[in-house]
């Protein structure tokens, strides 16, 4: 029978433990509504519906939901986000960096079968227009962490358990822009009280050999 690592988790250095900081917004409904205020409301509508049009699924959903004011959590297909190439490539570093970690402190210990918890802490990843537009527009970046087990066996051999969760503050962040399109406008919206800023979370489970 395996013996298990309780000391410091594998790959945590480099990650946060804690979510996201909020951003600098006003409060929900802080501010008073002014008449353009209505206007990016109805062209934030206008734009969700040509999205769903062009198939873009993900990201007239998040619109949709961000105008519906009620700021409950959304989940997301974490599959899905996993299977984009700059997910996929950031989660595999750690699961590599995980099983080097896991041999390190194998090869220094008595031997036989072992286990060792690991923990990436939350990370960043970077989501671009040519990963995936649909994905783009929903989230533009979002946070990760990795949580599982590495096992070794007697001959060296390792497999991985992992739990793969993504948390996205959803909102518009005042003062930012993206292709020139500035983003307070629509960060009023949440201000004024007509939409409100919600929180993505999702997680998917993996079972993982080394190729």
């Amino acid at each position: 029978m395996g013996q298990t690592d309780l000391s410091r988790p594998l790959g945590r250095d480099g990650g946060w433990a804690g979510a996201v900081p909020p951003c600098a917004n006003a409060a929900h409904a802080e501010l008073p509504l002014r008449p353009y205020d209505l206007i990016t409301l109805l062209a934030c509508h206008a734009l969700a519906a040509l999205w769903a049009l062009l198939g873009f699924r993900q990201a007239a959903g998040m619109l949709r939901h961000y105008l519906r004011g009620t700021g409950t959590a959304r989940r997301v297909d974490a599959e899905a986000l996993l299977a984009l190439e700059a997910v996929r490539s950031a989660a595999a570093e750690q699961l590599r960096r995980w099983r080097e970690e896991a041999l390190e402190r194998w090869r220094a210990g008595p031997g036989g079968p072992a286990a060792y918890p690991a923990d990436s802490g939350w990370r960043d990843v970077l989501i671009t227009r040519r990963a995936s537009c649909d994905w783009w527009l929903a989230l533009r970046c979002a946070e990760f962490r990795l949580t599982g087990t590495v096992r070794v066996d007697a001959a060296g051999g390792t497999v991985v358990d992992y739990r793969f969760a993504v948390q996205k503050a959803w909102n518009f962040d005042r003062g930012k822009s993206e292709m020139g399109v500035p983003f307070t406008p629509f960060a009023r919206l949440h201000e004024t009280g007509l939409a409100r800023e919600f929180m993505v979370t999702g997680e998917a489970f993996g079972h993982a050999r080394p190729e």
